[in-house]
């Protein structure tokens, strides 16, 4: 399949062409919004609550402008009946306050911080139970006629005439003990356990808790009972059972293993679980640190004294938080007597500011000549820093009072404060770059709690049935996988244990003449999928914000944030990836390139070209298929496509990075319909960060299979229509149907077919297709894309090809 040369000029002058050429220079400036100086402003102070609203538009222009204003968008947006489009927002009272003064209409609370307490107290139940399970086993074993191990589970399979033995068993001290169990095998009923061989399982922990040992080996003949023995020695015996096979999965073999999550997992724990897969599995997965750290998990502590805009004075420490800031503390105080000068004076980790008075003995101190006289203090300066509040002229008396100054952060002292290394897992028989290349990257926005687990979910897949199943090792051995739990760990911590609707990184670029004091804390950061350095705001693009407090906040410059940059340095270093997933929640999108646009006019970046937009198409047919697999869930025909023609445009977003830039086929997950779901739910359709992890995880191995088999089919799809009769007067049901999992693009009016035509969503072996009811004599023209982009009889759906398909409905 041949190529498009995508790549952007870097530094300069850039060229972009979009139908007419665009010339950008390095020194763009984003335009400032006219007609919003007297409106209030769109921000979240630090002690609002945050909840995800429904915003009603009445078209995608006012979408745009909705975008436009920073607005901390979800990615949800859908078409209402009467034609008009809902977003959802992620805003506090004041901001929802500001959106509508500027004319948008808000609806229903879609998710609060309820919800996301409901799912945390799920995560800590969850915890609790594996801690209380071992403590009890552990008390248990500490007698002498209760053995320290126990097994859970001995299952013998065959795949492809290989036997294999896969155990599960618990050890009573498993939390504090990293050693691997000896299970012991006999050859069959009757034989002396031993004979049938030895075998290791090793340690599972998830979330910090240890639930238990785990393992397959295969074996010569099929054992009937196994011996355990933990690291002190004691011993149990078990019977074999057998796998029965998982009814109805006709992809992979009957002994496949799928879900491996068991609750939502922090950064830390997303990077310990990939650092224990590679360590179990060295000859076929490696750990790569990338060479960018974070900021951290770290602020500098801070404080505000005063109680209005005038009088306030903002405090920030010099050291982090937690390295002595956090010590510190403030207090301004009223001296008593009558006509005392202002002085600051530093005892020890308190700053006392004597406040000058009058005649009277009332203190008259403002909050500049405060914020003058401690930066102007030798000892204090070289503790703090002052500044008065959110660019006042600090004209208010400042009042007597005292403040402890605080970095804010919440997380255990188990996560880490200092600049954070971004860790990679790769897996591949050969990692050389050799191999085609695919890149799984998730949580570039730090709320997004589902997509990391669909990537552990994918790796786990890929690692624990290498040696059982004939199409994981397939790809295994051809594929060089790249994948990224978590793009962005201080954020994600920051989510977790702090602020739970964090969007962006914790850098904060603000400064102490705008919203760099300790109420704005929770607007900090950079949107890291706004960061990118192709089609970005600094191109003149829309989607992002040049404002530090936005939630698109675009950053200072293109690929100013080290989470960028890792991701950059993986596309650019390894020129053997040639697909990428970006994973995000929520929505159930499924889309690609372009993902930006000029307004007015939606002046998108460049179109893929009919051949790349095949691929596209195809391959998501296939993607989509093994998505629905799981339970049923359809990412829709509307929700798939191009970014900037099934949302909205997203300047500086990574999808575009890796398209235009390295001709990466890049696609973006929209994994469920909120960011925080409940972690298990028994309404089978409903939301569920289980049931999520395991449908969007088939979605991701598929794509590995894509990347399989990249450029091997060359084979064309064939389709027709079938047709039935309809319970309606006049009128016909048709289906397509299609020779393999295609897309089928079709017209009811006599007109050619394009990708712009109405989209048959037919996945052919594996699902029925939608029945439509149409009048008889309607006329059917179509044409069907496989996933390797193969079009059915090489017809080109620009309009001017005449050999698609034709009938009449009769």
């Amino acid at each position: 399949m041949s190529r498009l040369l995508r790549s952007k000029a870097l530094g300069g002058v850039t060229a972009l062409t979009c139908g007419a050429a665009l010339v950008v220079t390095a020194s763009f400036s984003v335009p400032v919004a006219v007609g919003t100086e007297n409106l209030p402003d769109l921000m979240r102070e630090a002690d609002e609550t945050v909840s995800i609203v429904e915003v009603v538009v009445a078209d995608t222009a006012e979408l745009d402008r909705l975008v436009e204003t920073g607005a901390d968008l979800d990615h949800a947006v859908h078409v209402n009946d009467d034609g008009t489009l809902t977003a959802h927002v992620v805003a506090s009272p004041s901001e929802e306050l500001s959106l509508t003064a500027r004319g948008f209409t808000l609806a229903s609370t879609v998710h609060d911080e309820g919800d996301t307490e409901a799912a945390l107290a799920e995560r800590d139940a969850t915890i609790a139970t594996a801690r209380a399970e071992n403590q009890a086993f552990a008390v248990a074993a500490a007698s002498t006629s209760v053995s320290d191990v126990k097994v859970i589970r001995a299952d013998y399979y065959t795949s492809f005439g290989q036997g294999y033995l896969s155990v599960e068993a618990k050890f009573a001290n498993g939390q504090n003990v990293n050693s691997a169990l000896v299970v012991e095998r006999d050859s069959g009923a009757g034989t002396e356990i031993g004979s049938g061989g030895t075998q290791n399982i090793s340690r599972f922990v998830d979330a910090g808790e240890y639930l238990y040992h785990r393992g397959s080996a295969t074996v010569a003949t099929r054992p009937d009972q196994i011996r355990v023995t933990s690291p002190t020695g004691d011993t149990v015996i078990a019977t074999v059972n057998d796998w029965l096979p998982i009814d109805g999965d006709d992809v992979y073999g009957p002994n496949y293993e799928t879900d491996f999550i068991n609750s939502y997992l922090t950064p830390t724990e997303l990077y310990e679980r990939i650092h224990s897969l590679a360590a179990e599995f060295p000859e076929i997965a490696e750990i790569v640190e990338l060479p960018y750290q974070t900021n951290g998990y770290r602020r500098a502590a801070q404080a505000l004294l005063g109680n209005s805009n005038a009088n306030r004075v903002g405090i920030d420490s010099h050291a982090w938080g937690h390295e002595g800031g956090n010590d510190l503390s403030v207090e301004t105080v009223n001296p008593g007597t009558p006509n005392s000068p202002l002085s600051v004076a530093v005892n020890g980790s308190v700053i006392t500011v004597s406040l000058a008075t009058d005649a009277n003995g009332t203190a008259t101190s403002t909050a500049r000549q405060v914020v003058d006289a401690i930066n102007a203090s030798p000892a204090a300066g070289e503790l703090v820093v002052a500044y008065t509040y959110r660019g006042n002229v600090g004209s208010g008396v400042v009042p007597a009072t005292s403040a402890a100054l605080t970095d804010g952060l919440s997380a255990p002292n188990s996560v880490s404060r200092d600049p954070h290394p971004v860790y990679a897992i790769r897996i591949g028989k050969q990692r050389d770059g050799s191999q085609t290349g695919v890149l799984a990257y998730a949580q570039e926005h730090a709320r997004e709690w589902v997509p990391p687990l669909v990537s552990i979910e994918a790796a786990e897949r890929l690692l624990r049935n290498y040696q059982h199943d004939g199409r994981t090792k397939q790809m295994v051995n051809n594929l060089d996988i790249w994948i990224v739990p978590s793009v962005n760990p201080d954020g994600g911590h920051y989510s977790f244990y702090d602020f739970a609707s964090q969007r962006k990184n914790m850098t904060n670029h603000c400064d102490v003449t705008g919203n760099a004091d300790f109420s704005a804390r929770n607007t900090w950061g950079v949107d890291n999928n706004r960061n990118y350095d192709v089609y970005s705001l600094f191109d003149g693009y829309n989607g992002a914000s040049s404002s530090c407090t936005s939630g698109t906040y675009a950053g200072p410059s293109e690929l100013s944030e080290p989470e960028n940059r890792n991701i950059d340095w993986i596309a650019g270093t390894n020129p053997n990836i040639k697909f990428a997933m970006n994973l995000h929640s929520s929505g159930n999108y499924f889309m690609w390139s372009p993902g930006a646009y000029i307004t007015p006019g939606r002046i998108s970046a460049p179109r893929p070209s009919l051949e790349d937009e095949s691929y596209f198409w195809g391959a998501s047919s296939r993607i989509l298929t093994e998505i629905k697999r799981h339970r049923g869930l359809s990412v829709t025909p509307a929700r798939t496509g191009p970014i900037s023609d099934v949302l909205y445009s997203a300047a500086g977003n990574s999808g575009d990075m890796l398209w235009y830039k390295y001709g990466i086929y890049a696609w973006n997950f929209e994994v469920g319909t909120t960011f925080q779901p409940p972690f298990s739910n028994e309404n089978p359709t409903g939301a569920s960060a289980h049931a999520e992890s395991q449908e969007f995880a088939n979605g991701l191995v598929e794509l590995f299979r894509v990347a399989y088999d990249f450029d091997k089919d060359k084979k064309k799809p064939s389709s027709s229509v079938v047709t039935s009769s309809s319970s309606e007067a006049g009128m016909v049901d048709l289906m397509f149907e299609v020779s393999e999992p295609a897309s089928v693009f079709y017209t009811l009016d006599g007109s050619a077919p394009t990708y712009e035509s109405a989209m048959y969503a037919s996945a052919g072996l594996r699902e029925d297709g939608e029945t439509l009811t149409v009048p008889k004599g309607t006329k059917v023209h179509w044409f069907s894309v496989d996933a390797a982009g193969n079009v059915e009889k090489n017809y080109r759906p620009d309009g001017n090809g005449k050999n698609y398909n034709k009938t009449t409905i009769k």
